[in-house]
């Protein structure tokens, strides 16, 4: 039989992004250890419900840990006490009996406060919309499925490929920086031969377009630390240099 947990939250309300916002405090009493956070949360928003309070409103869809749509700091840390998990795979008996937690929303000032716990990742998508997509004048190339790709490439790029967007990176950064984002966004693309045709220009794009929101990397590695999927550093290194190199070819490819 699951044990139950009596827990003290402290949980943050507030009502939009030019609001003042306090915590709450609520009892959740009678949760089962096996739960997972959000269920813990469906749980204390059943009973305030019950009392005709409003209900905390927290971001959630696949609760797979796949989406990147849940996430907040518990304790001060991003998704949690538990490394490479995302808020929603976390469950109830990584804490103890008695145990206060604290959540509170992503904080950073590029991801906006909408209501409570839920916040406005758009810059995200301006990012991505920054990076375009592949129009080259091909001829008659061989379809995209026909182009042998070496293992080792597609492996980094299934690496890049796993970063769910859900701003952990950015919320446990001290500079509220977005490298580890935008430089997983860019892997995936630019290490596949389907990608070179626009990789310069895409760069240039999507990295000048993460500046205008985000701040400054300066190496603390927090975003790795915080990721439920573990994106490694390393390609935050590769993005530096793509950037760099974008600036000569770009010019180049503009003078033709």
């Amino acid at each position: 039989m699951s044990k139950m947990l009596n827990l003290k939250l402290k949980i943050w309300r507030q009502d939009g992004p030019h609001a003042q916002g306090a915590f709450l405090k609520v009892d959740a009493n009678d949760i089962p250890e096996d739960a997972s956070f959000l269920e813990m949360l469906d749980v204390v928003n059943e009973r305030l419900i019950g009392d005709d309070l409003e209900p905390v409103t927290f971001a959630h869809d696949c609760r797979e840990g796949i989406c990147g749509t849940c996430g907040v700091m518990i304790n001060g840390q991003a998704h949690g006490p538990e490394k490479a998990t995302a808020t929603c795979q976390l469950h109830m008996r990584k804490f103890n009996d008695g145990d206060e937690i604290v959540i509170e929303p992503w904080k950073a000032q590029s991801f906006p406060v909408l209501k409570d716990l839920m916040v406005d990742r758009r810059a995200f998508d301006r990012i991505v919309e920054a990076g375009g997509y592949i129009s080259a004048p091909t001829g008659t190339a061989p379809d995209a499925n026909d182009i042998p790709v070496p293992k080792e490439v597609a492996d980094m790029a299934m690496d890049a490929a796993a970063c769910i967007g859900c701003g952990a990176c950015v919320a446990a950064c001290p500079n509220s920086a977005a490298q580890l984002f935008t430089s997983a966004k860019l892997a995936h693309l630019n290490v596949l031969p389907q990608g070179q045709p626009e990789r310069w220009k895409r760069t240039e794009n999507m990295v000048e377009t993460m500046e205008d929101f985000f701040g400054s990397c300066t190496n603390h590695g927090e975003c790795h630390e915080a990721c439920p999927k573990e994106i490694p550093l390393d390609f935050i290194a590769m993005m530096n240099r793509d950037y760099i190199k974008s600036k000569t070819k770009n010019r180049s490819l503009s003078s033709q």
